[in-house]
Protein backbone atom coordinates (compact mmCIF):
# COMPACT_ATOMS: atom_id res chain seq x y z
CA UNK A 1 0.00 0.00 0.00
CA UNK A 2 1.05 3.32 -0.42
CA UNK A 3 2.72 5.19 2.45
CA UNK A 4 0.93 7.26 4.62
CA UNK A 5 1.07 9.51 7.93
CA UNK A 6 -2.26 11.12 8.33
CA UNK A 7 -5.29 8.76 8.28
CA UNK A 8 -8.87 10.50 8.96
CA UNK A 9 -12.45 9.08 9.93
CA UNK A 10 -15.88 10.37 9.00
CA UNK A 11 -18.17 11.53 12.56
CA UNK A 12 -20.90 13.57 11.31
CA UNK A 13 -21.98 13.98 14.65
CA UNK A 14 -19.19 16.44 15.27
CA UNK A 15 -20.38 18.76 12.43
CA UNK A 16 -24.28 18.75 12.37
CA UNK A 17 -24.30 22.16 10.43
CA UNK A 18 -21.45 21.46 7.84
CA UNK A 19 -22.21 18.71 5.34
CA UNK A 20 -20.23 15.57 4.79
CA UNK A 21 -18.84 16.87 1.39
CA UNK A 22 -17.82 20.30 2.86
CA UNK A 23 -15.47 18.83 5.30
CA UNK A 24 -13.95 15.84 3.94
CA UNK A 25 -12.64 18.16 1.01
CA UNK A 26 -11.21 20.44 3.28
CA UNK A 27 -10.13 17.07 4.96
CA UNK A 28 -8.15 16.29 1.95
CA UNK A 29 -6.87 19.14 1.11
CA UNK A 30 -5.19 19.53 4.88
CA UNK A 31 -2.94 16.38 3.62
CA UNK A 32 -4.65 13.67 4.84
CA UNK A 33 -3.64 10.55 3.10
CA UNK A 34 -6.63 8.23 3.88
CA UNK A 35 -10.00 8.90 4.04
CA UNK A 36 -12.30 6.47 5.88
CA UNK A 37 -16.38 6.31 5.61
CA UNK A 38 -17.09 5.53 8.91
CA UNK A 39 -20.96 4.72 9.73
CA UNK A 40 -22.77 2.90 11.89
CA UNK A 41 -26.45 4.63 11.95
CA UNK A 42 -27.52 5.42 8.42
CA UNK A 43 -29.48 3.27 5.97
CA UNK A 44 -27.52 1.02 3.29
CA UNK A 45 -28.79 3.15 0.60
CA UNK A 46 -27.89 6.62 2.47
CA UNK A 47 -24.05 5.03 3.06
CA UNK A 48 -23.71 3.82 -0.88
CA UNK A 49 -24.67 7.26 -1.51
CA UNK A 50 -21.95 8.89 0.76
CA UNK A 51 -19.02 6.35 -0.39
CA UNK A 52 -19.86 6.99 -3.94
CA UNK A 53 -19.98 11.11 -3.47
CA UNK A 54 -16.72 9.96 -1.25
CA UNK A 55 -15.09 7.90 -3.83
CA UNK A 56 -15.21 10.23 -6.17
CA UNK A 57 -13.53 13.42 -4.38
CA UNK A 58 -10.90 11.16 -2.76
CA UNK A 59 -9.77 9.85 -6.66
CA UNK A 60 -9.81 13.84 -7.19
CA UNK A 61 -7.14 14.28 -4.48
CA UNK A 62 -5.62 11.04 -4.86
CA UNK A 63 -6.40 10.11 -1.53
CA UNK A 64 -6.66 6.27 -0.58
CA UNK A 65 -10.68 5.63 0.26
CA UNK A 66 -11.76 2.68 2.79
CA UNK A 67 -14.89 1.47 4.09
CA UNK A 68 -15.39 0.51 7.50
CA UNK A 69 -17.48 -2.61 8.02
CA UNK A 70 -19.66 -2.53 4.67
CA UNK A 71 -18.10 -4.62 2.17
CA UNK A 72 -20.63 -4.57 -0.02
CA UNK A 73 -20.65 -1.07 -0.10
CA UNK A 74 -16.29 -0.93 -0.65
CA UNK A 75 -17.33 -3.42 -3.62
CA UNK A 76 -20.11 -1.30 -5.40
CA UNK A 77 -18.19 2.13 -5.21
CA UNK A 78 -14.34 0.28 -6.27
CA UNK A 79 -12.87 1.79 -2.81
CA UNK A 80 -9.66 0.89 -2.33
CA UNK A 81 -10.25 -0.79 1.14
CA UNK A 82 -12.10 -1.97 4.11
CA UNK A 83 -11.63 -1.60 7.56
CA UNK A 84 -12.53 -4.38 10.00
CA UNK A 85 -12.92 -4.38 13.69
CA UNK A 86 -12.19 -7.55 15.84
CA UNK A 87 -15.95 -8.92 16.08
CA UNK A 88 -16.42 -8.49 12.20
CA UNK A 89 -16.28 -10.76 9.29
CA UNK A 90 -12.68 -12.38 10.13
CA UNK A 91 -10.18 -11.30 7.53
CA UNK A 92 -9.40 -15.06 5.57
CA UNK A 93 -13.21 -14.31 4.38
CA UNK A 94 -13.21 -10.72 3.96
CA UNK A 95 -9.74 -11.38 1.89
CA UNK A 96 -11.63 -13.94 -0.13
CA UNK A 97 -14.65 -12.09 -0.95
CA UNK A 98 -12.44 -8.74 -1.99
CA UNK A 99 -9.57 -10.20 -3.55
CA UNK A 100 -5.62 -10.06 -3.40
CA UNK A 101 -5.59 -5.98 -4.51
CA UNK A 102 -7.96 -4.60 -1.74
CA UNK A 103 -6.31 -3.10 0.95
CA UNK A 104 -7.90 -5.18 4.37
CA UNK A 105 -7.51 -3.21 7.80
CA UNK A 106 -8.05 -4.40 11.37
CA UNK A 107 -8.36 -2.61 15.05
CA UNK A 108 -6.27 -4.04 17.27
CA UNK A 109 -6.29 -3.73 21.44
CA UNK A 110 -3.30 -6.02 22.12
CA UNK A 111 -0.20 -7.20 20.65
CA UNK A 112 -1.86 -10.87 20.01
CA UNK A 113 -4.71 -9.09 17.87
CA UNK A 114 -1.74 -7.42 16.11
CA UNK A 115 0.30 -10.22 15.19
CA UNK A 116 -2.51 -12.31 14.42
CA UNK A 117 -3.77 -9.69 11.88
CA UNK A 118 -0.31 -9.57 10.04
CA UNK A 119 -0.50 -13.35 9.96
CA UNK A 120 -3.16 -13.35 8.22
CA UNK A 121 -2.27 -10.95 5.64
CA UNK A 122 -3.64 -7.39 7.13
CA UNK A 123 -2.48 -4.72 5.50
CA UNK A 124 -2.62 -2.77 8.51
CA UNK A 125 -3.37 -2.24 11.63
CA UNK A 126 -5.17 0.37 13.53
CA UNK A 127 -3.97 0.68 17.06
CA UNK A 128 -5.73 1.80 19.94
CA UNK A 129 -7.71 3.35 21.47
CA UNK A 130 -4.50 5.38 22.65
CA UNK A 131 -6.40 7.80 25.22
CA UNK A 132 -10.19 8.10 26.18
CA UNK A 133 -12.54 8.54 22.92
CA UNK A 134 -16.06 8.99 22.85
CA UNK A 135 -16.10 8.40 19.11
CA UNK A 136 -17.86 5.04 19.24
CA UNK A 137 -20.55 3.76 21.97
CA UNK A 138 -18.79 0.11 21.80
CA UNK A 139 -15.02 1.61 22.46
CA UNK A 140 -12.69 -0.96 24.25
CA UNK A 141 -10.59 0.85 27.93
CA UNK A 142 -7.58 2.95 26.41
CA UNK A 143 -4.32 0.82 25.72
CA UNK A 144 -1.90 3.75 26.46
CA UNK A 145 0.92 4.83 24.47
CA UNK A 146 2.37 1.87 26.39
CA UNK A 147 0.46 -0.30 23.54
CA UNK A 148 2.15 1.93 20.83
CA UNK A 149 5.60 1.01 22.01
CA UNK A 150 4.89 -2.86 22.16
CA UNK A 151 3.54 -2.92 18.44
CA UNK A 152 6.24 -1.25 17.09
CA UNK A 153 8.44 -3.40 18.33
CA UNK A 154 6.07 -6.59 17.12
CA UNK A 155 5.08 -5.92 14.14
CA UNK A 156 6.58 -5.18 10.46
CA UNK A 157 3.09 -3.72 8.39
CA UNK A 158 2.17 -0.39 9.19
CA UNK A 159 0.20 0.61 11.97
CA UNK A 160 -1.74 3.43 12.46
CA UNK A 161 -2.03 4.94 16.39
CA UNK A 162 -6.20 5.57 16.74
CA UNK A 163 -8.24 7.11 19.76
CA UNK A 164 -8.58 10.47 21.44
CA UNK A 165 -5.48 11.74 19.94
CA UNK A 166 -5.13 15.51 19.83
CA UNK A 167 -3.19 18.03 18.64
CA UNK A 168 -2.51 18.76 22.34
CA UNK A 169 -1.54 14.93 22.88
CA UNK A 170 -0.04 13.88 19.44
CA UNK A 171 3.63 14.55 20.48
CA UNK A 172 3.44 11.70 23.42
CA UNK A 173 2.13 8.47 20.49
CA UNK A 174 5.28 10.11 17.90
CA UNK A 175 7.60 9.71 20.81
CA UNK A 176 5.89 6.16 21.67
CA UNK A 177 6.76 5.06 18.56
CA UNK A 178 4.09 5.63 16.19
CA UNK A 179 4.59 7.31 12.77
CA UNK A 180 1.28 7.40 11.41
CA UNK A 181 -1.94 8.82 13.19
CA UNK A 182 -5.96 8.21 12.54
CA UNK A 183 -8.21 11.20 13.51
CA UNK A 184 -11.92 12.13 14.05
CA UNK A 185 -13.26 14.08 16.10
CA UNK A 186 -10.40 17.02 16.42
CA UNK A 187 -10.47 17.38 12.86
CA UNK A 188 -13.69 16.85 11.39
CA UNK A 189 -15.65 18.95 14.76
CA UNK A 190 -12.80 21.54 14.31
CA UNK A 191 -13.44 25.39 12.58
CA UNK A 192 -10.55 24.68 10.81
CA UNK A 193 -10.88 21.33 8.97
CA UNK A 194 -8.04 22.18 6.43
CA UNK A 195 -6.12 24.22 9.01
CA UNK A 196 -5.67 21.09 12.06
CA UNK A 197 -5.05 18.61 8.94
CA UNK A 198 -1.68 20.98 8.19
CA UNK A 199 -0.63 21.18 11.97
CA UNK A 200 -0.74 17.52 11.94
CA UNK A 201 0.89 16.46 8.98
CA UNK A 202 3.86 19.30 10.48
CA UNK A 203 3.99 17.25 13.71
CA UNK A 204 3.98 13.73 11.73
CA UNK A 205 6.82 15.20 9.26
CA UNK A 206 9.10 16.76 11.94
CA UNK A 207 8.98 13.17 13.81
CA UNK A 208 9.69 11.75 10.65
CA UNK A 209 6.23 10.26 9.66
CA UNK A 210 5.91 9.85 5.50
Amino acid sequence: MKEFSLYAITGEEFHPNRSLKEVMTEVCEGGADIIQLRDKTSSKKEVLEKAYMLRELTEAHGVTFIVNDHIDVALAVDADGIHLGQDDLPLQEARRIVGPNKLIGISTHAVEEAKEAEAHGADYIGAGPVFPTNTKSDVVDPVTTGYIQEIANSVSIPFVAIGGIKLQNVDEVLEAGATRVCVVSEIVGSNDVKGVCQHFVQKLTEKGGA
